[in-house]
């Protein structure tokens, strides 16, 4: 079992429920969507790993919306399409896409697609055997739950430190104040959560950035959330 999280877009009904199905019987959770729009409201109202993505849509087309989404975001894309034509498959690589596959399709395969760009993703962020994450110049050490930023130590509170190591451990990926929140305080319902996030990020800036106006490591996406920089 597994509990990352991958989108579903497409409008054929039949193909998102079919994929849904077995996508979650091998352990994936699943979100359904059936056009553009729904898509992008998802994404920022959850975390999301991977994104499978039907080319031809009413309304914005899938490459129209992964256009947007790689504007702010790196997260996987698989684009799925009944069209075979070569310039289609150019097209959608060309503008962000991480693979590729025509209708009809074995499961299996789909499954196995997933797999590899899943794996070849989390590269952007390695934790090494001894449970550390780097980032340019701050480092975090997850064993002895110690931060350091120019190999000085960054005295950070408890929820601070979850937040920082939740971001690092994302890195290049867009969070929203619902991710952020759920994986610090573990609850699905709060009050104000936006702004309590964004106190705990204003305060980890502080501590972490030279220019907290023009911060490096912990970026705001607008109407979206906030993004770790890989710099």
């Amino acid at each position: 079992m597994t509990d990352q999280k991958i989108l579903i877009c497409d409008d054929d009904f039949d193909i998102t429920e079919t994929t849904a199905i077995f996508l979650k019987h091998a352990g994936y959770k699943v979100f359904k969507c059936y056009n553009g729009k729904e898509a992008l409201s998802c994404l920022q109202k959850n975390h999301i790993d991977l994104i499978i993505m039907d080319i031809m849509m009413p309304g914005e087309d899938g490459l129209t919306v992964v256009s947007r989404i790689r504007e702010t975001s790196s997260i996987p894309i698989i684009f799925l399409s009944a069209k075979s034509e070569i310039n289609d498959k150019v097209t959608g690589l060309d503008i962000g896409a991480d693979d590729y596959m025509t209708k009809p399709f074995a499961k299996e395969e789909l499954i196995s697609r997933i797999k590899a760009v899943l794996k070849r993703s989390n590269i952007t962020t390695v934790e090494n055997a001894k449970g550390q994450y780097t980032i340019g110049s701050l480092k975090l050490d997850n064993n002895a739950k110690v931060v350091t930023l120019n190999k000085k130590e960054v005295k950070l509170t408890p929820i601070e430190y979850k937040i920082l190591s939740f971001f690092m451990k994302n890195a290049g990926k867009v969070l929203s104040s619902n991710d952020i929140y759920k994986e610090v305080w573990e609850d699905n319902e709060a009050y104000n959560i936006e702004n309590t996030i964004a106190v705990h990020i204003r305060h980890i800036r502080e501590k972490i950035e030279e220019n907290t106006k023009d911060p490096k490591y912990i970026k705001v996406v607008w109407g979206i959330g906030y993004k770790m920089e890989a710099v």
